[in-house]
């Protein structure tokens, strides 16, 4: 066994009655480390096998040692190896392309240190799960406790490489400026934004009472309270940032004083000095924004028309979507600015961050519907494009809300994860799979191609990409030919993923003169100029409408709903067909009030049906048979709140841990929650509360969504948030409606309406014994392309089966019932 051993003192002074600063070490980097092949299979699926993590959770995992077996699932082993630091501070070796390293550090006594580590997926530090830096940004500090002894520290590792180091922290209160989200200044505009900043703590007790102070332009010092930080973890903080208008030559300095809340002139626990970029309103620029998903600051990069035409027509609106890696500003710049609209290019969260499906989507339309506030454009004249990662989040972002935009220019864009380096689709001839299957849909492009056919498309690819073979773009187009009427193509001869042809700005790969050219030509049809339409959705909880057309539920949930639909202004009659549609609405804004309607829908007709108070009305299906209804209840499914799984982490949605559970159980809810907390940061820039039981108020913010970690047995929140579910997770049992499940090492994720509020939902993250609840740890529901059903039941032998280890998968009814919902069960 390979051990690193130094006197704990040399990474943290003695314990201080303050949160002051604390003595300045070196960090201590591994040189040596073992390291291990994949000893599973794991990837972008609901499911993964890993025998180290089998034997991680049932309490049999051992300290490794060269030269040490591992036996998998199938019989085979692999065996722990020696690998030393290479001369570029980096681990490298095969194993670490899905495998693990194992470090260890001896400490004499008690003490924190900050982890400091990039290239791996997760670590395990003496058991708890924390977050990686999967893509080495290099800005990943945890701060960790030491026991005195053999600390382990675990590393699953995906890319290759990782390198790891233990660093004293500065304080144990501190700000960490590596991870910054800050607006650019304008000159000539009177500052007032956000921005974010990462602040570590490093102490065992959480923090409510600090508040930061901030100082722009030598101005006026603005104080920031600052929302809870758990122990031992860091959080990314809101700032407000107010100042003066800039001039061209100031420098837009920034000073950061950490303090008490109740302290705004004396003593500071720590402070740091950054600046923001001044700019000239013509230029490319940064605009943050604070987030409804989870009240993060994020920001978008914004390229201006140049120049303004005040007494012009309204100018168009450009929302360009990066590839992976690409930072959003960086997005922007790489086109030349437009005379006739501005430029807007969101973040996805990070520049990897959720491939602009889940939580990148959502990022997408936010920015969308801000730019459209802040700079007024055309809601006519709005398109879409984006390059590589973004050329996929251009063929989703258009084919899921096809009426958003007038025209679609994918560049160098794969299809979905299916087609482009990710996993194949489950089987059909399993229950369970099907169900799994079915919670994906909406990652599959293919399913929604059809909605194409409501804007003008134009398809850019370089035939020579070795990145994303030119074979995904013509795949799209020869899907496309078969009913598209408005079809645009190039491939650039010879050119690879990133092309350039000319040193005139702008990249041709993304800024492609007879693209914008294509886009001048198009604008979306008025409202009260559509007369049919034709439209596909997967979840009416992403994506319902198309012009005056809602599917709203429906009859098989996540599988493909349809509706083709016309309205005869002279007849005032909707008549059409529909397909697994269970409720329709027609929203009535483009007609004129006054006269009855008339819908014929399936071979059904009604007539004289009157004016509604609300311009819109509402179907439902139920034995083959239509019904007009009022509004419906927001009690059950719709657009406002429909799953599956990850559809609750949304709602500025808190953590909330148990605390009334054994001390194992207690540790692993707040050990997991921390987990979450830190992994949504890395991946979405995120922000969150993580709070425990004990302190949550279900009658205040009844509208924010919750994760609960925990069971009815453990968690004290459960009775006020889930005491009317028809699934109650206890120690060794789950109940499913009037169906139990008994075990004490099973887990189980599944969400339901939160009590009180028409929107939020609760999320789960269960299990019957210890067991179980770690088998939730490694889930990847943060990870694009994964998607759970409402409800997902899984044993142990998941890490050894797979799939064959999902107990159960379902979809609660329309009603949010079991009854009414659909499961499968593997007995």
């Amino acid at each position: 066994m390979l051990t690193l051993t130094v006197s704990a003192g040399s990474l943290l002074a003695a314990a201080s009655p303050n949160d002051g600063p604390l003595t300045s070490n070196p960090p201590l980097i591994w040189r040596t480390a073992l390291v291990i092949k994949p000893v599973g299979k794991a990837g972008r699926t609901a499911t993964h096998t890993d025998a180290l993590e089998a034997a991680l959770i049932a309490g049999e995992w051992t300290r490794p040692t060269e030269g040490e077996r591992v036996t998998l699932a199938d019989g085979q082993s692999v065996n722990w190896t020696n690998l030393s630091l290479g001369t570029n501070g980096w681990f490298e070796h095969e194993a670490l392309e899905g495998g693990y390293a194992y470090l260890s550090f001896v400490a004499e006594q008690e003490s924190i240190a900050l982890l400091e580590a990039a290239g791996h997926a997760m670590v395990y530090v003496n058991g708890e799960p924390r977050a990686g830096d999967t893509y080495g940004y290099g800005y990943v500090r945890l701060p960790v406790l030491l026991k005195p002894g053999t600390n382990d520290f675990l590393f699953q590792v995906g890319r290759g490489k990782m390198k790891a180091a233990l660093v004293p922290p500065k304080a144990r209160l501190a700000f960490d400026l590596s991870d910054l989200t800050l607006p650019d200044l304008i000159v000539g505009e009177t500052a007032n934004s956000w921005g974010a900043v990462v602040v570590i703590n490093a102490t065992a007790e959480r923090r409510d009472d600090l508040a930061v102070r901030t100082v722009l332009m030598n101005g006026s010092p603005v104080v920031t309270p600052l929302p809870t930080i758990p122990p031992l973890t860091i959080r990314k903080v809101g700032l407000r940032l107010k100042g003066r208008a800039p001039g061209t030559n100031d420098l837009g300095d920034l000073v950061l004083e950490l303090i008490a809340k109740e302290q705004t002139t004396k003593s500071t626990l720590d402070t740091a000095r950054t600046s923001l970029r001044v700019r000239q309103p013509w230029q490319t620029q940064k605009r943050t924004f604070v987030s409804e998903i989870d009240d993060s600051v994020q920001y978008f990069a914004l390229n201006p028309a140049r120049p303004p035409q005040p007494d012009g027509p309204r100018p168009a609106l450009f929302l360009s979507l990066h590839g992976a890696s690409v930072e959003a500003i960086g997005q922007a710049d790489a086109y030349a600015s437009k005379t006739w609209g501005h430029l807007v290019a969101p973040t996805n969260r990070r520049p990897y961050g959720f491939d602009w499906e889940d939580w990148g989507r959502m990022d997408g339309l936010e920015v969308l519907a801000l730019a459209q506030r802040e700079l007024n454009p055309d809601p006519d004249r709005i398109y879409l494009t984006g390059h590589s990662m973004g050329g996929h989040g251009s063929w989703q972002l258009a084919s899921t809300f096809p009426d958003l935009f007038a025209a679609v220019g994918p560049s160098a864009g794969w299809i979905s994860f299916f087609s482009y380096a990710g996993p194949s689709r489950w089987p059909t001839n399993d229950p369970v799979a099907r169900m799994l299957r079915r919670a994906a849909n909406s990652s599959d492009t293919l399913l929604l191609a059809t909605n194409l056919a409501q804007m003008g498309v134009y398809i850019l690819h370089g035939d020579a990409d070795d990145n994303v073979p030119v074979t995904e773009a013509r795949t799209m187009r020869e899907q496309l030919k078969t009913f598209h009427r408005d079809l645009a193509w190039h491939e650039q001869p010879g050119a690879g993923h990133w092309w350039e042809t000319s040193d005139e700005p702008g990249a041709e790969c993304v800024d492609w003169p007879p693209m914008f050219d294509f886009f001048a030509r198009h604008a979306r049809p008025p409202r009260t100029g559509v007369r049919q339409v034709n439209f596909t959705t997967v979840n009416p909880g992403v994506s319902a409408w198309s012009h005056w057309a809602g599917i709203e539920a429906q009859i098989t949930l996540l599988l493909p709903a349809s509706v083709k639909l016309q309205w005869d202004p002279w007849q005032r009659r909707f008549s059409g067909t529909t397909t697994n549609v269970a409720r329709l609405a027609l929203n009535l804004d483009h007609a004129p009030p006054g006269d009855p309607l008339r819908v014929e829908v399936d071979g059904q007709t009604f007539e004289n049906i009157p004016w509604p108070a609300k311009p819109r009305m509402w179907l439902t299906r139920q034995d083959e048979k239509w019904s007009l209804i009022g509004e419906p209840a927001p009690t059950g499914k719709g657009p406002h709140r429909y799953g599956p799984f990850k559809a609750a982490f949304r709602d500025r949605m808190i953590f909330v841990y148990g605390t009334k559970g054994t001390p194992e159980e207690n540790a692993w809810a707040f050990n997991k929650a921390r987990f979450d907390a830190e992994s949504f940061w890395y991946r979405g820039n995120g922000s969150l509360d993580v709070i425990p039981d004990t302190a949550f108020d279900a009658r205040a913010e009844p509208d924010r969504g919750v994760i609960l970690y925990g069971n009815a047995d453990s968690n004290g929140a459960w009775p006020d948030l889930l005491g009317e579910s028809p699934v109650q997770v206890r120690r060794d049992r789950i109940l499913v409606g009037e169906r139990q499940t008994t075990g004490s090492d099973l887990a189980c994720l599944f969400l339901r309406p939160r009590p009180g509020s028409d929107h939020a939902c609760v999320g789960v993250v269960t299990g019957t014994g210890v067991v179980g609840l770690k088998l939730t740890d490694r889930l990847p529901y943060f990870l694009a392309g994964v998607a759970y059903p409402d409800l997902i039941i899984l044993g142990p032998d998941m890490l050894t089966k797979g799939t064959e280890g999902v107990r159960a998968a379902g979809f609660f009814g329309l009603d949010w019932s079991v009854a009414r919902g659909e499961f499968a069960w593997r007995d």
